[in-house]
């Protein structure tokens, strides 16, 4: 009768108080996963009703400080789990962006070896002096692709100034001593007067500037892809958001429950909830990646840098035959501006026997890369279009390779406890949709998602040639927030070029690029003053400085007046 009895009051601790031996396979998890000293659990399960989430009827093997260690965990798996989900996407941009800038670097060293290749084999000595000219050449070059802000038609008129003294000195003047410093000096001074490559400079800087500024937004896109990734990897999650998580994840594990998954619905409304600033950006991806496919159309012709820089040597060899041709006129003109020749005594062999016909040919290697631009372009759009969904279905990809069950009739969490299936509501993916999101309540666009998404709005306008880049403004695609429109957040300094007495420079700039495309208006709103302004500062402080002269002169001659 006693033993009866006791077995009977057994049973009815056990379903009052818990399996007292069910909180061991919580505590192997809890050191398993690394959540925290095991010490903080209890050794029974007790009353829960200190806890602010993970509340329910029965007793629980969690306490206050075990369910705050397990909304760091929740937080901190959610951000693995993003990074691991993204991890191909960021490693094929990264490898593909390193591939692109070591491919515009073999193409330029490919480049200036053929051009040096042709003037050796072409004009002999003179090769040696102009190599200098053509290494600064294309060190400009390498710099503009690489994005600094240099003006093209400036360093390709500089590098034709310089070899303008050289070819005159050994083609159309040719003498067995070198010109002198200064006369050398005075030919440079005058070639834009003279215009002895003729229109060849104007050409190779539009060549330039239109191939070089695709490839620089390339260049640039991929950087902002990357930036993109590494935001939402590290998305800040809301209160709301972490209380979701734990409850999803680990709440179950303060029932003992620690091999249960959430079901699809649940799981689906908790991470559309917690990713609904990301899905935000899923348009705008879609788009980013539409875009890149149509820089990578035109960049063909006059836009292809492969076949632009290949051609650099062609182009100046035109140039220099066209020297020859019009050498009476050229010596004419510049006897006008320098007088005669004056020559120092260094030795100098001339080319001019070498040079008596019109054209030469020679054997340049133009062996091409083994892959080409426009191959590796290809390549790397074709694996990328497979990922233009990625942030559309995130939070579903999430619930169903990893999160939650496959419903496949066993029993899932809800929330609350071991059911069926989930009977609530699923939302769909979005800020809107959260509207009636019954898991976790989503107050607005997260404001770093908001930026990252004004960020891709530009760089998709300037990638579809809906908009010229200004000065500084792929800089402020990574520093700023950009609009659609070209407005930013971001504040502006002296640096960056956005006072009055940059102005000028800036405009300068600014009217330069517009020239490659004169069909694209550039009214767009920047930072940049207006030429105007910049022209009134420019004058008032010349007028101050004017002014200050005159000051002085009047002093001093009312001191030498006094004095006589």
């Amino acid at each position: 009768m006693w033993t009866r009895c006791a077995f009977v009051l057994a049973c009815f601790c056990a379903v009052c108080f818990g399996n007292p031996h069910k909180c061991d396979e919580v505590r192997k998890v809890f050191q398993l996963r690394q959540i925290g000293p095991t010490q903080m659990l209890p050794l029974s399960p007790r009353p829960g009703s200190d806890l602010q989430v993970c509340k329910s009827k029965s007793q629980s093997c969690c306490t206050k400080k075990m369910e705050e260690r397990y909304q760091i965990a929740a937080r901190r798996d959610i951000e693995n789990l993003l990074q691991t989900s993204s991890s191909s996407l960021k490693f094929l941009i990264s490898r593909n962006l390193a591939a692109f800038q070591g491919t515009f670097e073999l193409l330029r060293r490919q480049a200036e070896n053929q051009t040096n290749a042709m003037l050796r084999q072409s004009y002999g000595n003179m090769a040696d002096q102009v190599r200098g000219p053509v290494g600064e050449l294309f060190t400009d070059i390498s710099l503009f692709l690489l994005g600094s802000e240099l003006s093209v038609e400036d360093f390709v008129q500089r590098f034709f100034d310089s070899l303008f003294p050289i070819v005159y000195n050994n083609i159309i003047n040719p003498g067995r001593i070198n010109l002198a410093a200064g006369y050398a000096e005075c030919v440079r001074s005058v070639s834009r007067d003279v215009r002895p490559f003729g229109g060849t400079p104007a050409l190779l800087a539009d060549q330039i500037a239109r191939s070089g500024l695709s490839g620089k937004l390339l260049l640039q896109a991929l950087h902002l892809g990357i930036e993109v990734i590494n935001t939402t990897d590290h998305l800040q999650l809301s209160r709301e958001c972490r209380k979701a998580l734990l409850k999803m994840h680990y709440c179950p594990h303060c029932q003992g429950l620690t091999q249960s998954k959430p079901c699809m619905g649940y799981c689906l409304n908790v991470m559309r909830g917690c990713l609904a600033s990301m899905a935000e950006i899923d348009i705008h991806w879609r788009e980013f990646v539409h875009s890149l496919e149509d820089l990578s159309a035109r960049m063909r012709g006059t836009q292809d840098l492969e076949q632009v820089l290949l051609g650099i040597h062609t182009l100046l060899e035109d140039a220099i035959g066209l020297v020859q041709r019009n050498g009476q006129r050229i010596t004419t003109q510049v006897h006008k501006f320098c007088g005669p020749p004056s020559r120092k005594a260094v030795h100098t062999t001339s080319i001019q026997q070498r040079l008596s016909r019109e054209s030469i040919h020679p054997k340049t290697s133009t062996k091409p890369l083994s892959d080409t631009l426009a191959v590796k372009r290809r390549d790397f759009l074709n694996s990328l279009r497979l990922y233009r969904t990625y942030y559309g279905g995130l939070a579903d990809q999430l619930c169903v390779s990893e999160l939650a069950s496959d419903d496949g009739g066993l029993s899932c969490w809800n929330g609350t406890d071991l059911v069926k299936s989930y009977t609530l509501r699923v939302v769909g993916n979005g800020i809107k949709a959260q509207a009636d999101n019954p898991e976790v309540k989503v107050k607005g666009a997260d404001p770093v998602i908001h930026q990252i998404i004004d960020k891709l709005k530009h760089i998709n306008q300037l990638l579809q040639g809906k908009s010229i880049p200004k000065l500084g403004t792929l800089d402020q695609i990574e520093t700023g927030s950009g609009d659609a429109e070209g407005h930013y957040s971001g504040d502006c300094d002296d640096e960056d070029g956005c006072d009055g007495s940059a102005g000028g420079e800036v405009k300068k700039n600014i009217q330069k690029v517009s020239k490659l495309n004169p069909n694209v208006s550039s009214d767009h709103h920047h930072h940049h003053p207006p030429i105007k302004e910049a022209k009134v500062k420019v004058s008032s402080g010349s007028i101050r400085l004017t002014a200050n002269f005159v000051t002085m002169t009047m002093t001093c001659l009312h001191v030498l007046l006094a004095l006589s």
